[in-house]
């Protein structure tokens, strides 16, 4: 009779399901389909000065979204690894918006940070095509938080 120690069915046990967890998840986040990185979405944040965007937002009629970070913001960093990686959300920001994103302990953050009256991060700016600030947020937020206070924005005149 083969003699198996109990240590090494627990252990075999705990591989198989640390296996079929690791599977399920893979194919439970994309129905069967694994996800590529041409698959992938995020809020497409604009390039440039403050004054840049703004002609940009004017010439377009679009919002500004603004994040205001900073690089040692442990929230910020989940904004940007999560929420602005949700594909509904960056859907409806790039449809809707000019996005920026501005570090606000350097180069143009800092006199930003003082015009805007940014004091915790992150802070979540949304301004008027003519750049009139509407509405302000401080804090992280998900993608459907994020969503709900876009909608707000735009309904704010």
């Amino acid at each position: 009779m083969l003699k198996i120690e109990k240590k090494e069915v627990v252990t075999y046990i705990m591989v198989i399901f640390t296996l079929m967890a690791l599977a399920s998840s893979s194919f439970a986040q994309n129905g069967s389909k694994i996800e590529t990185k041409s698959d992938t979405l995020e809020i497409d944040f604009t390039d440039g000065n403050w004054d840049e965007i703004a002609t940009k937002a004017r010439t377009s009629n679009k919002y500004i979204f603004v994040d205001a970070y900073t690089t040692w913001c442990s929230p910020c960093k989940l904004l940007k690894a999560d929420t602005f990686k949700e594909k509904e959300t960056a859907r409806y920001f790039n449809d809707n918006f000019i996005n920026a994103t501005f570090d606000m302990e350097s180069s143009e953050g800092i006199p930003l940070a003082e015009k805007w009256k940014v004091t915790a991060y992150p802070t979540l700016l949304f301004f008027t095509p003519q750049g009139k600030l509407v509405l302000k947020k401080i804090g992280f937020v998900d993608g459907k938080q994020l969503i709900e206070f876009a909608d707000q924005a735009l309904n704010k005149t």
